[in-house]
């Protein structure tokens, strides 16, 4: 199958960019597959991406770019929805790039990366392709407005696939889904060649965006109640982001000083990680939790906070890491402590979490999961059977479901029952 993924921006660092590059390398070893970048802003990835998977850009922002001097690009976007979060940056010109691409692409398969583009894609997808959303982000977490958009058009989707079973369910009830519609499936994390840490270093590693949601000040807090009891232990933060500044007044504020690092974005992370002897998370939510997995991949025990959704099925408490609950602060500090203070069970949950993360979040094991739920979209996906469109009444009934898809108006919605019973009648011919 040609399978395209549909990414925001593939030359920017983020949890999406990096599953996306693994899944897609892992598909094609068996299909035609490529990435599309709706934009790009620099000369090349800040990621790899894989070698044998093509990269193409719609909307390239650089400024000797020609986008500069097209009108569009300074009028607001009519389709990306409103309360998404990067809403601002979809102009008509990244808008009608999207739909062009949507109309020529001969992809069997379209999956994209995000909750604004999953709008696009059910609204303007070609009727040919499968159309799978994925979502990166709880639903919890989206706004009521956006939430409304979402219960219009993820309907008209062929799947939606969440990175939870948890969120799977709240994106069921409340956007009203089919439940053979939304699958769970995590996100997947390569091996690494790094040698696992051997948790003898007094040293607790955190990595994500310097933002509110990941709340290092939290952390910085618990590590602070406890620094001067173990005063031989530090903190490193690695990361970048719009927090930064606030955090290092909380290091100064509360006093564990230099034992506090802000050690800035650092690619890969690999190496950090096996520098640590436990990863720290205290997140208000995960859609999953990448940098969790990463952690354990290389060998560290995690201690998380019990947080929507991705926690949970990732960390087994008390066998490969420590779930506390999610606005505790003496409880984080004393889970800390705890596997400060324990050499042996800190090594028998670091290769505990070694052996999960490299048997549950292998990248063959979400390809495979990917094979399995593309087969089954085919096989009761409502398109025509072959030789039916290539009619000018399958062409005039495809075109039905492509208007119903767009504009979910009654008149579509009564062609494509008629759409439907044509494929009916052909299957039991």
């Amino acid at each position: 199958m040609r399978i395209a993924f549909l990414l925001h921006n593939a030359y920017a660092i983020g949890g999406t960019t990096r599953t996306t590059f693994t899944l897609a390398a892992s598909l094609a070893e068996r299909h035609d597959v490529r990435l599309v970048s709706v934009f790009r802003h620099r000369a090349a990835p800040l990621l790899e991406p894989p070698a044998e998977v093509p990269l193409t850009t719609l909307v390239d922002r650089r400024v000797t770019s020609a986008v500069t001097e097209d009108p569009r690009a300074g009028q607001p976007g009519r389709y990306f929805p409103a309360g998404e979060s990067r809403v601002g940056q979809y102009h008509r010109l990244a808008e009608q790039r999207i739909i062009d691409w949507l109309a020529e692409t001969d992809a069997d398969v379209v999956i994209s990366t995000r909750t604004g583009l999953n709008v696009l894609l059910a609204r303007f997808g070609p009727s040919h392709a499968l159309r799978i959303g994925q979502e990166h982000l709880t639903h919890d977490t989206h706004p009521h407005r956006l939430r409304r958009r979402l219960r219009r058009w993820y309907p008209h989707l062929d799947a939606l696939v969440t990175m939870t079973r948890a969120d799977a369910r709240a994106h069921r009830t409340g956007l009203h889904l089919p439940h053979d519609m939304v699958e769970a499936i995590p996100n997947s994390v390569p091996g690494t060649t790094v040698p696992p840490a051997d948790c003898t270093a007094k040293v607790i590693v955190a990595a994500g965006r310097l933002a509110r949601v990941k709340r290092y000040d939290m952390l910085i807090e618990a590590f602070a109640r406890i620094s001067t009891q173990r005063p031989d232990w530090t903190l490193r933060i690695y990361g970048g982001g719009p927090e930064k500044d606030r955090l290092a007044a909380d290091i100064e504020r509360l006093g564990p000083g230099g034992r506090v690092q802000l050690m800035g974005a650092r690619t890969p992370l690999d190496p950090e990680w096996a520098k640590g002897s436990i990863a720290a998370v205290t997140s208000a939510h995960e859609s999953f939790g990448m940098t969790i997995v990463e952690a354990m991949r290389c060998g560290l025990p995690v201690v998380s906070t019990d947080c929507p959704h991705g926690p949970r099925e990732i960390i087994r408490d008390g066998i490969d890491g420590l779930l506390v609950p999610r606005d505790d602060v003496r409880a984080y500090s004393e889970a800390l402590l705890r596997l400060m203070d324990d050499q042996q069970l800190r090594t028998r949950m670091g290769t505990a979490a070694r052996e999960r993360a490299a048997r549950a979040f292998a990248p063959h094991d979400a390809a495979r999961r990917y094979d399995e739920l593309l087969n089954a979209l085919r096989s009761r996906h409502t398109g025509l059977p072959s030789g039916v469109p290539s009619s000018p009444r399958g062409n005039r009934l495809l075109g039905a479901a492509a208007l119903y898809r767009a504009t979910g108006t009654l008149l579509a919605r009564g062609a494509l029952r008629r759409l439907r019973r044509v494929v009916l009648r052909a299957r039991m011919r």
